[in-house]
């Protein structure tokens, strides 16, 4: 079945473009002899994990503890890395049954956390990084003070250092391009004092974790860090293209829509709204984003408004797309887009080939009640 044969609005993934995506990203962090471990919240499926996994992705980066089980149990994935920190009894029980399925690396970035797990642990034991402010300034402690956060927990003997973690999220927040080397130096240079300043006061660290998608390519050629966590690089999307990482033919999420309406001579309706490709502009705010995705092939068409089920899609200069035509966007934010699906359409060449279900999206775990 050729893809214009679909009903809409249909979830598309050009299968070409994911193999050559993951396969390139790959090879990038073998070159810098680098593990990859990506990050799996922006495609939540277990088929895409296992194309990683067998790539040669060492482990996964999740970003709750429901996407750490279920990657575990349905897939080949045996190292897991917890993205936040994890609090609460009932949060932590869950971890520790993790950990008897998986090799478990929580995050931690305070002594409350460390305290409250290391009671929890009791006679168990846990591997844990402990995660570095560079620049983000959302979780994490500096690098002057993250030796001195290490000194504490390692009070706590069932909780096992193995090194550190950060991620420079700013860089989704750049007025333009130009400020990407500026990110990556600081990505770099925080994570190298971190590490030196640790080592300085007897810790040596093995883990020494970083990455963003735009960052990628660059702070992964330091010779201080040696995992890298990308995530969106499986997709690419409208933020990748306006800072310059990929060009449009690149990304392989896309939604596919029907025009069903030209009220206005220079206006489109589509029936493809926020349910589909949300209301992002970027994970932490992007100026470059002028709104609410990219019209493939389509650069006289700016997609200016979204209702939950419906896009309003502005006609600037001349068109040959009419109503019933299909177009596909690009959306700004794919992992945002990828969760608002239970399954994605697989083609080559715009031939169907297979369905790939995002199996990872849900909560895992019913509460009990009554």
């Amino acid at each position: 079945m050729n893809i214009n044969n679909l009903s809409t609005p249909s979830f598309l993934l050009d299968l070409n473009k994911l193999e050559k995506n993951i396969n390139d990203f790959q090879k990038m962090a073998n070159d810098n002899n680098c593990s990859l471990w990506p990050m799996l919240k922006t495609h939540k499926s277990t088929e895409i994990t296992r194309m990683q996994i067998e790539a040669g992705a060492e482990g996964i980066l999740a970003g709750t503890i429901d996407e750490a089980f279920l990657v575990v149990e349905k897939s080949n994935v045996k190292k897991v890395m917890l993205a936040y920190p994890v609090l609460g009894k009932e949060n932590i029980n869950r971890v520790l049954e993790l950990k008897e399925l998986a090799e478990v690396y929580i995050s931690l970035d305070g002594i409350e956390g460390a305290k409250e797990i290391s009671t929890a642990l009791g006679d168990n034991e846990i591997n844990y990084l402990l995660i570095l402010d560079s620049g983000l300034h959302r979780f994490g402690v500096s690098s002057d003070k993250i030796a001195d956060l290490a000194k504490e927990i390692s009070q706590y003997k069932n909780l096992k250092f193995k090194g550190i973690c950060t991620h420079t999220g700013q860089v989704y927040g750049v007025p333009d391009a130009t400020h990407l080397p500026a990110v990556i130096e600081e990505e770099i240079k925080t994570t190298t004092d971190a590490v030196r300043n640790l080592e300085n006061a007897g810790f040596k660290c093995e883990v020494v974790a970083t990455g963003t998608t735009p960052t990628f390519s660059e702070a992964i050629k330091s010779p201080v860090i040696n995992v890298t966590r990308p995530g969106n690089y499986v997709f690419f999307d409208v933020i990748q293209v306006a800072l310059g990482i990929v060009k449009e033919e690149e990304c392989s999420l896309t939604v596919m829509a029907t025009i069903v309406s030209k009220p206005y001579d220079d206006l489109f309706i589509l029936d493809c709204g926020s349910k589909c490709l949300g209301l992002d502009k970027g994970a932490h705010g992007s100026s470059l984003i002028n709104g609410f995705g990219m019209v493939k092939g389509h650069s006289e068409l700016s997609v200016i408004g979204l209702s939950e089920e419906v896009a309003k899609v502005k006609i600037e200069g001349n068109t040959t797309l009419k109503v019933g035509d299909k177009v596909q966007i690009i959306p700004n934010h794919s992992c945002s887009a990828a969760n608002m699906t239970s399954f994605l359409i697989g083609h080559r060449d715009g031939e169907v080939e297979r369905v790939i279900e995002i199996d990872i999206r849900g909560n895992s775990q019913r509460p009990k009640i009554g």
